[in-house]
């Protein structure tokens, strides 16, 4: 029986636990969002000579918009001059059956209006397939 070990043993168990309650309060505040995180493009308008090119996309609600301007600067390298959001409630549903009536809900989300520097002119909405092109000049 060592008590001078038992002593370290405990302030080492205490200094343990103390680091993880530090951890788990810094990572509630520390949040990363990842390629994967869905951000999907509603509509998208190139710029013109009086407007910048503007995107329209839906994202999670609990995304901010530093959060969402950081996420399209970072990983997409898009100059980002202003976002606005908006907050949805998903539609309540109510589907009748012979016996029961159930009621549910979508999700909630959120719009994100992104507004680009001027620097983006053609945001690349759309796919060329040069087959049809070529068909559609053959025609002409």
């Amino acid at each position: 029986f060592n008590p001078s070990r038992e002593i370290t043993c405990n302030l080492l168990h205490n200094y343990v636990a103390f680091i993880v309650i530090m951890l788990t309060k810094i990572s509630r505040n520390f949040r990363i969002w990842l390629p994967t995180m869905p951000m999907t493009l509603v509509s998208a308008k190139n710029a013109t000579g009086s407007s910048a090119a503007t995107a329209i996309f839906r994202v999670l609600p609990r995304m901010t918009k530093h959060e969402i301007s950081e996420y399209l600067m970072k990983l997409y390298n898009l100059p980002v001059r202003k976002v606005r959001t908006m907050n949805y409630m998903g539609k309540r549903k109510r589907a009748t059956g012979r016996r029961k009536v159930l009621y549910f809900k979508y999700r909630d989300f959120k719009k994100a209006v992104v507004t680009f520097d001027n620097s983006v002119q053609d945001l690349g909405t759309g796919s060329r397939i040069l087959e049809l092109e070529q068909l559609e000049d053959d025609k002409v």
